[in-house]
Formats: structure tokens, C-alpha cells, sequence
């Protein structure tokens, strides 16, 4: 028996904690969380008059956007079948839900990290963030919907993808980190505005 097929067995145990924990990566869960955190994130760089205070909120949708885009394809591809706690099947490789959990938690963390003042504050928005994409993998899991495998495949999609939102955020979070540097040297901070 593979290794993948002897940690499931090891782990399944379908309860309704594990039912509510995967349904944390519900579209409907997580992509509105996702969709406050854009919502927030362009609002707060609008308002500090960031010259492109649209673009990680645009890049955030997109790499949102690009889950199904991949995963869809994916699934159909590798025509996996699921364990022996779902109906059987085929299309479980990767878990979609673990993808658009990664995705939607981890960009909305990243859209938030400029704005939070302190390092308790950032280190708690990732911890949180980590906690629930953990959570939403070990539900799946426990509650049979996936192998491990499945959630490891989409652990490591997100981490392309949220890769990507990182690098196509950068240079627009560096005109935060600009005015905030400015605002520590006497000149006007970023919530008065532009300098």
C-alpha cells in the first residue's frame, strides 16, 4: 500500500468537526473573505494616495481567478480516484478546496501585512491565515474527502501562485514603505496624503 493511502487510513475519522473545518475552504467562505480583504486593501492604498492603489487588489482577483483555471484542468488530467469514504469517482487530484483555501486566506494576507502597524499584528494576520489553510487541509483529510496527497499537490499551487501575488505586489507595496519612511523623518506620513 503507497504511504499516501496508509496516512489516510491513519487519519480518517469523518466527524462533524472535520466537516466544518473542510468546508473552510468553501468558495463561499473563503473567496468572501478574500473579497473584504480587496476591498480593504484598495480602499486604505486609495486613500494614501498610492499612485497604483488598484493593483494588488487587481492582482489578488487574478491569482484567485487562476485556482479553478488550474485545478479544473489538473483534475481532469491526473483522473484520480478519492478514498473509500467518498463515492466513487474520479477528479480528487489536487483538492480544489485546499487550493482556494491557500489562495483566498494567503493573498488576503498579503493585500493586509502593509497596512498593520505592528509586528504582533502582522505575525497574528499570517498565523491566522497559516491556521486556517491548515485547518481546511487537515479537515479534508480527517473527513476522507481527499487523499494527502491531494491537499500537498494544492499546498504547493497556492505557494506558486501566492509567490506570484508577492512578486506583482512588491513594487506597489514599496511606495507604502516610501511614504512610511518619510513620515518617521518628520514629513507628512501616508495618511495625510501625498507629499
Amino acid at each position: 500500500m503507497r504511504l499516501d493511502e496508509r496516512a489516510s487510513h491513519a487519519l480518517v475519522h469523518p466527524d462533524r468537526a472535520s466537516e466544518l473545518l473542510s468546508d473552510l475552504g468553501n468558495m463561499q467562505v473563503a473567496v468572501v473573505v478574500l473579497a473584504i480583504a480587496l476591498v480593504c486593501a484598495g480602499a486604505r492604498g486609495r486613500r494614501a494616495g498610492l499612485p497604483r492603489w488598484w493593483l494588488p487588489p487587481a492582482a489578488g482577483a487574478t491569482v484567485m481567478t487562476l485556482v479553478p483555471a488550474l485545478v479544473v484542468p489538473l483534475k481532469e488530467w491526473t483522473d484520480r480516484g478519492g478514498t473509500p469514504a467518498v463515492p466513487p469517482g474520479t477528479g480528487y487530484y489536487p483538492s480544489g478546496h485546499t487550493a482556494t483555501a491557500m489562495v483566498a486566506y494567503g493573498a488576503a494576507a498579503l493585500l493586509l501585512l502593509p497596512w498593520l502597524r505592528t509586528r504582533r499584528a502582522r505575525r497574528g494576520l499570517v498565523a491566522g491565515a497559516a491556521a486556517l489553510v491548515l485547518a481546511v487541509a487537515f479537515g479534508l483529510v480527517r473527513r476522507g474527502y481527499h487523499w494527502p496527497l491531494d491537499v500537498v499537490a494544492s499546498g504547493c499551487l497556492g505557494t506558486v501562485l501566492l509567490t506570484l501575488l508577492a512578486l506583482a505586489t512588491g513594487r506597489a507595496g514599496a511606495g507604502l514603505s516610501r511614504s512610511r519612511r518619510r513620515s518617521s523623518s518628520g514629513t507628512p506620513s501616508w495618511r495625510s496624503g501625498p507629499s
